[in-house]
């Protein structure tokens, strides 16, 4: 995951560097933009999916992988958007 892509994806669990746990788990991106192509790498790599949001948006989450690539130490991840997570990366 590149600095932009990790930069991302911790936006999309809202983690700002103060809070140390996620508590979500999605990104909206405009079609046709570098920020599409960013996580559709990352789709690619088997670190996000991608849903369809609407007219001129796409909808990206990050699998259980992306998500710990995204994550500081001491930052945990809410076990109501990563249940199968074992119980040291989450809540």
């Amino acid at each position: 995951m590149n600095t932009v892509q990790r930069k991302m994806a911790r936006h999309a669990l809202g983690l700002d560097g103060e809070r140390k746990r996620s508590y979500r788990n999605r990104y909206f991106a405009s079609i046709d933009t570098p920020g599409e192509n960013e996580w559709n790498d990352l789709c690619r790599r088997g670190l996000a999916m991608r849903e369809k949001g609407g007219d001129k948006l796409v909808h990206f989450y990050l699998t259980d992988e992306g998500a710990r690539q995204a994550l500081d130490e001491g930052e945990i991840l809410d076990p109501e958007d990563f249940p199968a997570l074992p119980s040291e990366d989450r809540a």
